[in-house]
This record gives structure tokens, C-alpha cells and sequence, in this order.
């Protein structure tokens, strides 16, 4: 369940960024909110959280199964999304600076 729900997440975001978002720059740009140009892990997470923020309707937290696409599967708690984001963005993070550049974003998932 979680995979699917992680892509449905990836799905989604470049759907939902893609229609503000035109170039990496820009994309690191709007990740980037102490403007530093470069992301961390609270930005990152704070960024790749749109979609999970949207389906959770009660706000609890918690994905649950009527909140999940499809409408079934295991809950996910937003903990438990922020870790599986945590470890992506650790994947990521090629240089090992705890900070994502243009160009670590620009690459695919690892």
C-alpha cells in the first residue's frame, strides 16, 4: 500500500507542478523558502507533502482507506509519509550535504 501510494504521489506532483512550474531553477525556486538556492529536508518535505495534504480531508493525519486512491488499502500516517520522504530525499542527495542543488533535483529518482 505504501508504494502506491508513494506512486501516486510521484504521479501527481509533476501534474500539479507542472502547470506552475517550467524549468528546474524555478522548481528549486519555489522549493527553496529561506532562499538559500538550495533545498533541505524540511523544504523538501514540505514541498512533496501537497498531495497528501489534499487527501487527507478530515485532517487527521492519517490517510485512511476511503482517503487513499482507489479507496482501500492500509492507512498511512503523515509521520510515516515524512519518512518515506526523508529516505528519497537521502537518495537524492548524491554530494551528501544534506541539501539538494538544481541539479540533484534535475535527476531522476533513485
Amino acid at each position: 500500500m505504501h508504494r502506491l501510494l508513494s506512486l501516486f504521489l510521484v504521479a501527481c506532483l509533476p501534474l500539479a507542478a507542472s502547470a506552475q512550474v517550467t524549468a528546474t531553477g524555478e522548481y528549486l525556486a519555489r522549493m527553496d523558502t529561506d532562499r538559500d538556492g538550495r533545498v533541505g529536508l524540511a523544504e523538501y518535505q514540505a514541498w512533496m507533502s501537497y498531495a497528501f495534504d489534499g487527501m487527507d480531508r478530515n485532517r487527521d493525519g492519517v490517510l485512511s482507506a476511503d482517503e487513499l486512491p482507489g479507496g482501500r488499502g492500509k492507512p498511512i500516517t503523515r509521520e510515516a509519509h515524512l519518512a518515506q520522504l526523508a529516505d528519497r530525499f537521502k537518495r537524492q542527495d548524491v554530494d551528501r550535504d544534506g541539501f539538494l542543488s538544481e541539479k540533484e533535483l534535475a535527476a531522476p529518482p533513485r
